[in-house]
């Protein structure tokens, strides 16, 4: 994805000012490291309101945000309905939804302006992310915040929610995607790009597995975010506890399996998805016991056998479908994630594809973890 230019500070304030009064900001700074939308963090000056999240949500990916809206306000009035019920899972726990900010004087709840999509969502304080899982406990905790969200949406019609990215999670999508740019090519592969294009090749039967289970009736669509890896956790500051999930842009009707599979891919692997420690990448067995224990705390009761059944394919999966878009968008010159330099997608390849290798190295542990736990 090509970067879009970022928009000056008086820009930044007066598209703030139609969601506060102008007068009242304090300060406007870059908040976080997505790699799709543009995120600021809006401060008020003291006793003149809370701070909140402004977004300028990327129209190249999203090509409707308004259905992206749409989504969201669903989902935050469905659990702010289920949380004024006290839910027994969250005795004792703090819980918080990202609350989408009205424009003043208006009924909206977004801003366009020179062609950009901007909106206003609540800031959840006293809390912090992680981009990589420190400790088995920490695990705990991110199986635990993908559980209380799947359980808290768990009884929201799919139908009632927008299909705000087709094809989205799709990997024979992707990989048809992949061949095209592939034969548009007029230069051979390098040795690294080749390596992934031979991991690519190996494993084009494992593509539509969960796509055939759907087709064929044997697993159902539900809402799901979408993009639960770690980052998108926030934990509380205190007790280390997850409170929110939070980047709902990609909440929309698909498989369970998407989430599961993406958030174990994210929180077991211990170097993260940005090393170059490549030689040792690996797909670490303890936190994927503890995240799907602590995912099965919250959401057992709505999972059915099939779906157990397919947990494995689900966890190979994911980081293979990752894995062949990072290594196709740097094929097709970087144009959908972010990048500081022309090979950074093509590492990131790298790493998630030795993620899976890893995965399937130690398939029959994995397979004897997801029966112990059903």
């Amino acid at each position: 994805m090509s970067s879009t230019p970022q928009p000056g500070e008086q820009n930044l304030s007066t598209i703030a000012g139609r969601f506060v009064a102008s007068g009242s900001i304090r300060r406007i700074s870059p908040l976080g490291n997505g790699n799709v939308n543009d995120t600021f963090l809006v401060e008020p000056h003291e006793a003149e309101g809370e701070a909140f999240v402004m977004q300028r949500v990327n129209t190249d990916v999203f090509r409707s945000p308004e259905r992206v809206m749409h989504n969201l306000l669903t989902v935050s009035r469905h659990v702010d309905d289920k949380l004024s019920n006290s839910p027994v899972e969250l005795e004792g726990r703090r819980w918080e939804m990202p609350r989408v900010i009205r424009l003043q004087h208006t009924d909206g709840h977004w801003v366009e302006e020179q062609g950009d999509f901007w909106r206003g969502i609540s800031y959840i304080g006293a809390a912090v992310t992680i981009d990589v899982v420190d400790s088995i406990e920490q695990a705990r905790q991110v199986g635990y915040g993908l559980g209380m969200f799947h359980n808290l949406i768990s009884d929201l019609p799919a139908d009632e929610l927008e299909d705000t990215l087709e094809g989205f999670h799709i990997t024979p999508t992707y990989l048809k995607h992949h061949d095209q740019i592939l034969n548009q090519r007029t230069t051979s592969l390098d040795s690294e790009e080749q390596s992934c294009q031979d991991f690519v090749d190996a494993h084009r039967s494992i593509a539509a597995v969960l796509e055939d289970a759907k087709e064929s009736g044997v697993l159902q669509l539900r809402p799901i975010h979408g993009d639960p890896k770690v980052n998108n956790l926030m934990m509380d500051a205190e007790s280390g506890n997850a409170i929110a999930l939070v980047d709902l842009d990609t909440v929309k009707p698909g498989l369970v399996h998407y989430d599961i599979g993406d958030c174990l891919r994210s929180g077991c692997n211990p170097l993260g998805e940005e090393t170059i420690d490549l030689d040792n990448v690996l797909f670490d067995l303890e936190r994927c016991e503890s995240i799907l224990e602590g995912y099965l705390s919250t959401a057992r009761g709505f999972l059915t056998d099939a779906d157990f059944s397919y947990l494995f394919d689900a966890i190979r999966l994911i980081p293979f479908e990752l894995g062949l878009r990072f290594f196709t968008d740097h094929l097709e010159g970087n144009r959908y994630f972010k990048v500081c330099d022309d090979r950074q997608n093509l590492n990131r390849a790298r790493v998630q594809f030795k993620l899976c290798a890893s995965i399937e190295a130690q398939e029959v542990k994995i397979r004897s973890l997801i029966d112990r736990l059903r």
